[in-house]
């Protein structure tokens, strides 16, 4: 079968190539039915949308999720953010921030930064990423991922590992989990992490020390209900590892206020190290992860830099399959401090 061109699509459509041109490019000068239909068409008709022209990347949109845009999320992704721009001003590219929802016209919001590229940084619904995929425009995904996507993460697998070996190798039995959403994609290979130290270290994974976090709407509530529960069990645990840092510093208070010593009666652990992780009374241990450096990857990967085209990489005794080639891990490192200290 002939490859499909812009051609048959304006022969399908009535509409000049330039039009087509313009509509799958995403560029101003038509209506939304026209677009919409020019897109329909190619589609249907199994045009590659590689085949789009690219010139230089002058622009980039870094689109975050509105559910990331919060007081919990954004000592995370501010970083993230500021690596990008770093990126950006050395290569001379403006960068524009886009906070979308589910429910928004996402493609209005392209449509108004005219970005040459799309940085996508946090969890996106799969419809919105296909929305964003049909725009033609080259994307990354920046601390998420999806199959057919160029992706850039934290190694969230080995850093569940080395908190959780870390608790072990000071004596904790009973290791509990807070995660939020394991349809997150960093959340849950950050589970997977740890029930993989478990069950390296021949430990019986209890089901009752797994707690799932509400990751919207919530507030502090979701936490302190968890760690209630867990609090309340006949055998409580003596270690806790949570799935990032904000959810780990209100554990730790909660657990102050009711009367518990940190980290004799009950260590515990986070992720991202966050700058308050270690102004907290007593210092937070943690997983530290690189945050302007996956803007800055993010960034590179777009402008193709051959550099980030590296191997994952892995700690012993880990068994991370389906690898996706696109995917760019970025190490990250187990920090100690007082909240886990061996007693």
């Amino acid at each position: 079968m002939s490859q499909v061109t812009l051609r048959h699509i304006a022969s399908a459509t009535g509409l000049s190539i330039g039009t087509v041109s313009r509509a799958l490019k995403n560029q101003g000068g038509m209506t939304e039915a026209t677009r919409t239909a020019v897109r329909d068409a190619a589609l249907r008709l199994g045009y590659d949308f590689s085949l789009l022209k690219k010139g230089r990347i002058r622009r980039i949109a870094f689109l975050l999720h509105s559910q990331h845009n919060t007081l919990t999320s954004s000592p995370f992704f501010t970083p993230v953010l500021h690596g990008a721009e770093e990126a950006c001003r050395r290569e001379g590219i403006a960068l524009s921030l886009i906070v979308v929802g589910p429910a928004e016209p996402v493609l209005e919001q392209i449509r108004l930064h005219q970005p040459d590229a799309i940085l996508c940084a946090g969890f996106f619904e799969p419809e919105i990423l296909t929305a964003l995929q049909q725009t033609g425009k080259p994307m990354v995904l920046v601390d998420m991922h999806r199959r057919g996507f160029t992706s850039i993460n934290p190694d969230n697998i080995s850093g569940g590992y080395l908190a959780t070996q870390h608790l072990l190798r000071v004596g904790r039995k009973r290791i509990a989990m807070l995660s939020g959403s394991l349809a997150h994609y960093s959340i849950g290979q950050r589970n997977r992490g740890f029930r993989q130290a478990l069950f390296d270290a021949k430990m019986h994974a209890d089901p009752n020390l797994e707690v799932s976090v509400p990751t919207m709407g919530e507030g502090d509530d979701g936490v302190i209900e968890a760690m209630r529960s867990l609090l309340a069990l006949p055998k409580r645990p003596d270690a806790l590892f949570c799935y990032n840092d904000s959810t780990a510093l209100v554990a730790m208070k909660y657990c102050l206020g009711e009367g518990l010593k940190i980290p004799y009666d009950l260590a515990i652990v986070g992720f991202d190290d966050i700058a308050a992780a270690a102004a907290a009374i007593p210092p937070l241990s943690t997983v530290r992860v690189d945050k302007e450096a996956l803007g800055r990857a993010g960034v590179d990967a777009l402008l193709a830099k051959p550099e980030l085209q590296q191997t994952n990489s892995q700690q012993p005794g880990l068994q991370q399959s389906d690898v996706d080639a696109t995917q760019i891990t970025l190490p990250v490192e187990m920090i100690v401090r007082e909240s886990s200290y061996d007693d």
